[in-house]
């Protein structure tokens, strides 16, 4: 039997959800669509038409999900904004929703367990999308303005906000692959995307300092190693291809100040011109400090050379085994992820702001037995627990998800929840690994 994994005293065990996905009440309480909204409605988008009209009808049953938290010991919970809760319209600022979400964060309180705010987790106003969406300078101003509302209204009750989960989604995801709203298929808004995104992080982080609050900000970056299929210099280049595509475009502006040239010329090549949205001073606002960095891990890429696409690189699979969405299972990977991440861009305080997995769970006579679920998360506690033992400045793990939700292009077909939701009665079910998970927080160590 190996010794004890136990983790640092103060070290945060939590659990993360995203509005659009678990929240419902779309249209309730002056809430405007979102591009998400208008996604989900289009057909063909998403798996067997799901929306997120009701998802996991949170906003109407937030106080029974917060004393399940607590129930379950969590000790802190990740969450993120309903933009157009906030802002209906722009400069409209709505009472109503900042209610929803002070009570929210009081209820939490209530129980101990400390609110983490998102302030963006994709679902970008329509009537912004209308206007150029995240592709135009404008949607900067009016995040920012979002951002400081959210600051001002919630920021005495908040110790900790992560500007944006995950740009490399709401950017090349949604505006160059086109699997996620808005659906475009354009390299240079994809690009023009990214940059806004994080110039928006980086304003939002200067107004959060200028307002004297007392908590931290930071940004969550999802986060994919790729590894090459094998010793040849093409597969080895393709590799850093994509590290470059899926970590340096976003690592390097925020830690270094600079995009990577190598991914600069990459892209400029294939779109036949220069990427000319990058203005004066934007990169010095994009590496703003932080006061911590957010990873969403999930997988590993390996990478082989291919002769086609913007990249020249096809993914292989490995022959280890996968979870439902047909991802690696790769916790050796997270290790050598943080490693890098400290050796090569920070020290600052990392949080694992999302890991988890989506299995085929199903509900047997009341009780769901996710015991792949357990074993991929205590492979990557014990990742973790590793680069913390070897000094790494670790401080926190999130697991996702809370509650099984809508998993956007996805729909309902995929369970990520330590907790079942049945989406017909709204019932939740607490799985195998919500007990599991609840025994590793009270004991602080991996079980």
């Amino acid at each position: 039997m190996s010794s004890k994994r136990i983790f640092p005293k103060e070290f945060v065990w939590g659990t993360a959800t995203a509005s659009y996905q678990i929240e419902g009440a779309h249209n309730e309480d002056g809430r405007t669509p979102s591009i998400w909204d208008v996604f989900s409605h289009t057909p063909g988008k998403v798996y067997e038409g799901h929306t997120g009209d009701i998802a996991c009808d949170h906003y109407h049953r937030y106080k029974e999900d917060v004393k399940l938290l607590a129930e379950l010991g969590i000790k802190s919970y990740r969450f993120s904004v309903s933009w157009t809760r906030i802002f209906p319209e722009r400069g409209k600022l709505n009472s109503q929703g900042i209610e929803f979400y002070r009570n929210l964060i009081q209820e939490l309180r209530r129980y101990h367990i400390e609110p983490v705010v998102t302030i963006y987790h994709w679902d970008l106003p329509q009537y912004l999308q209308e206007q150029g969406g995240w592709t135009v300078r404008s949607t900067v101003d009016a995040y920012v303005e979002y951002a400081t509302a959210l600051f001002q209204e919630l920021g005495d009750l908040v110790p900790n906000w992560i500007t944006h989960n995950e740009p490399w989604c709401a950017s090349f995801l949604s505006y160059g692959i086109g699997e996620h709203a808005p659906g475009h298929q354009d390299w240079y808004e994809a690009t023009a995307a990214a940059h806004h995104l994080l110039l928006s992080h980086g304003q939002a982080v200067e107004v959060y300092r200028t307002l004297g609050l007392p908590g931290k900000i930071g940004i969550t970056l999802n986060l994919t190693p790729a590894d090459p299929f094998s010793d040849a210099a093409q597969d080895v280049a393709a590799a850093r291809r994509l590290d470059g595509f899926s970590n340096r475009w976003f690592l390097d502006p925020i830690f270094r100040g600079v995009y990577p040239q190598d991914m600069m010329e990459l892209f400029e090549s294939y779109l036949g011109h220069e990427l000319n949205f990058v203005q004066a001073d934007d990169l010095r606002i994009i590496s703003v400090s932080n006061d911590f960095l957010g990873i969403n891990f999930y997988t590993r890429h390996v990478a082989k050379w291919a002769n086609d696409s913007l990249l020249q690189v096809d993914l292989i699979a490995s022959g280890l085994p996968v979870t439902e969405m047909g991802w690696e299972i790769a916790p050796d990977a997270l290790y050598k992820l943080l490693s890098r991440i400290k050796q090569e861009y920070t020290g600052l305080p990392l949080y694992i702001t999302e890991n988890g997995a989506a299995f085929a769970d199903s509900l047997d006579q009341g009780q769901i037995d996710d015991q792949q679920r357990i074993d991929y998360l205590r492979e990557h506690f014990i990742a973790a627990h590793r680069f913390i033992v070897e000094g790494g400045n670790l401080q926190g793990y999130y697991v996702w998800s809370f509650l099984d939700n809508f998993e956007w292009a996805f729909g309902y077909s995929k369970r990520f929840g330590i907790v079942y939701v049945d989406y017909p009665t709204q019932e939740r079910v607490p799985k195998a690994s919500a007990k599991w998970y609840q025994r590793v927080a009270s004991e602080n160590q991996i079980v």
